[in-house]
């Protein structure tokens, strides 16, 4: 059997292809390092930094204020309201029942004088 040489076109078109993605590699390279030295990415890279110290010194300013003990107060509060709330929806509902019993009893008969009360 005699072995076909490779198509030269085709290593011509993958080598290419390589070239093109190295240089494209190079310039990106490039591009990125002009970036990085011009002012614009400086001032946010500052701006960065700032809003991270910015965040750190809030989360300390949390631990500092006992964030714990005003959510039991916070919490202490709310039960009582709770409660409150509780109470008079009871008593509303209350009032309602026995507005429903008031309309649902049955009519008393007035007693007959003279017949006297039913035996």
């Amino acid at each position: 059997m005699k072995k076909e040489p490779e198509k030269p076109e085709e290593k011509g078109w993958a080598d290419k292809a390589k070239k093109l993605i190295d240089k494209a590699d190079d310039f990106i390279d490039e591009n990125v390092q002009k970036v990085k030295k011009s002012k614009a990415y400086e001032q946010v890279t500052g701006a960065i930094d700032k809003a991270g110290d910015f965040v750190d010194d809030k989360i300390e300013d949390l631990k500092k204020v006992n964030v714990k003990e005003k959510l039991e107060t916070f919490g202490d509060k709310a039960e009582e309201l709770g409660k409150k709330v509780a109470n008079k929806a009871a008593d509303k509902l209350d009032d309602v029942a026995e507005g429903i019993r008031m309309k649902t009893k049955p009519e008393e008969k007035p007693e007959d004088p003279v017949a006297g009360p039913e035996v």
